[in-house]
């Protein structure tokens, strides 16, 4: 079995987000981390690696400093690392990355893609399905559990207070859940395997079937019209009232926010 794992370096928000003049992340200057839902994505592919002898691939698409994600993803026990990274790449929307990615991936061998179901950087939960349908392939979203069968795989798949359980042969797309299992830990010997083993980097010409057009800022249909980071609020309104008048205060607000 072959498994192609996509994960994305996004920004540590504890370390404060910077943004550029046309409103993009500033990425290259801030700490950053492998995105919660993607290491969701890749823990799986590595249990089934453990299970089933499956090789890993993972592909990250980003500045060149992104190589780390993938020696640390190399280092939980990934096979290969394939690095994205080209100037006319830069500032792209869910579309132009999700074409950038399915270009790259038009390359490989694959039974299974496992994406992670959205990046903290966005929220947006749409690269995952549109590589499914450049590539053409089905998609199982919001995976909680993953089992193969044969050639098919198994999936319970959250669906608000339930699950569905579907079943598509492969190959076949799935977007994980952070709470899909609890990733490992890199290994010293991982570490050490890691960041002495060759990435692979690729850059336009190496993008199969995709258009000029649909890359990068230029091929985003999405643009953004203001970013900043998070206001500050104030410490409010503050009262000191007696039960009786307390609960007729907030009555009164929540109908003023015609709440009730």
């Amino acid at each position: 079995m072959k498994i192609v794992v996509c994960v994305k370096q996004v920004p540590d928000t504890k370390g404060g987000v910077k943004f550029n003049p046309d409103g993009t992340l500033d990425r290259g200057a801030m700490l950053t981390i492998m995105n919660p839902d993607d290491k969701a994505g890749l823990e799986a592919a590595l249990r089934l690696k453990d299970q089933y002898g499956a090789e890993v691939t993972v592909v990250t698409m980003g500045l060149p400093k992104a190589e780390e994600v993938l020696r640390e993803a190399m280092a939980m026990g990934a096979d290969k690392g394939i690095l994205v990274t080209d100037r006319v790449l830069g500032g792209a929307d869910t579309w132009a990355t999700s074409q950038t990615l399915a270009g790259a991936i038009r390359n490989l061998e694959y039974d299974l893609i496992i994406t992670g179901r959205q990046a903290i950087d966005g929220d947006t939960a749409q690269v995952g399905p549109q590589i499914s349908e450049h590539l053409g392939i089905p998609v199982i979203s919001y995976a909680q559990k993953i089992q193969i069968e044969g050639d098919s795989v198994i999936v319970e798949r959250q669906y608000d207070d339930r699950y569905h359980v579907l079943k598509a042969k492969m190959p076949c797309l799935i977007t994980a859940l952070a709470e899909l299992n609890e990733p490992r830990y890199m290994t010293p010997g991982g570490i050490f395997d890691a960041y002495n083993a060759e990435i692979t980097v690729w850059g336009r010409a190496n993008l199969v079937d995709v258009e000029d057009s649909n890359l990068g800022l230029k091929g985003s249909p999405t643009q953004i019209a203001k970013a900043s980071d998070k206001v500050r609020k104030g410490a409010g309104e503050k009262v000191n009232l007696d039960p009786t008048e307390s609960v007729e205060y907030i009555i009164d607000k929540l109908k003023v926010k015609h709440v009730i």
